[in-house]
């Protein structure tokens, strides 16, 4: 996807977005299948379930209910409450579309989400037996909306992207710190975040740009995390 500067029908110079080259039918589909499975509502859910059914210590202690609660916590922060925000929005006519398409469409959802993601962090940071690695991973996800919602003054910058790429540095930064070998973990967040941003390359609007600020915040959003956590 490439922008160039074009006149409008209002006579004034505006961005304009040069249509990608078409794909194959069945590179779009799986394409919008890897867009929906990775969406970044989705994303921070499977990294706490990774914390608590995969990563073998920090939730070893933990009952399989006292799981379910977590994943579960984990599910109505990250997925619902925002996803609830996006259709209230779009059936009060706030937004044109719960694809949030276009820039505008974005600064309610971003506003209402760093509610949501603070809430999210204020609550396991303050609650006791919590392990360090979910608080600054929740801290992350907050401070990745702040940033999220300042680029998007300047651009459509790639929510998918941001995602994948607090997800990614998260797991880069717990192979540090754990005694056991995270590279299969560290080598499949690498493999799927490259298939994740092609794919919004194929099947959306955004520029290589948009794509890479968004990895950028989204590292930059987790080491922060890390060291203020």
């Amino acid at each position: 996807m490439n922008t160039r500067l074009a006149i409008d029908e209002q006579s004034q110079l505006t961005e304009m977005r040069e249509p990608a080259p078409e794909q194959p039918a069945i590179v779009k589909i799986f394409a919008k299948l890897i867009s929906y499975i990775f969406h970044p509502l989705f994303v921070p859910v499977y990294i706490v379930g990774f914390l608590v059914y995969i990563q073998p210590y920090l939730y070893s202690g933990f009952s399989a209910w006292d799981k379910k609660i977590v994943v579960i916590q984990a599910f109505v922060m990250y997925t619902f409450f925002p996803l609830i925000t996006v259709l209230l929005l779009k059936g009060l006519k706030f937004i044109d579309s719960i694809f949030l398409h276009t820039q505008r469409d974005r600064i309610i959802p971003f506003t209402a989400c760093m509610i949501w993601y603070f809430w999210a962090w204020y609550v396991r940071h303050n609650l006791p037996g919590t392990p360090h690695e979910l608080v600054y991973f929740s801290l992350a996800v907050f401070i990745v909306s702040i940033l999220g919602m300042l680029a998007n003054i300047y651009m459509k910058v790639s929510m998918h992207a941001m995602a994948m790429g607090v997800a990614t540095t998260f797991l880069m930064l717990m192979s540090f710190s754990q005694d056991i070998s995270f590279t299969v973990y560290v080598s499949l967040a690498l493999i799927i975040t490259g298939i994740v941003c092609t794919a919004r390359l194929i099947v959306s609007d955004h520029t290589a740009g948009e794509i890479y600020v968004g990895l950028f915040i989204g590292v930059i959003s987790q080491i922060a995390a890390y060291y203020i956590a």
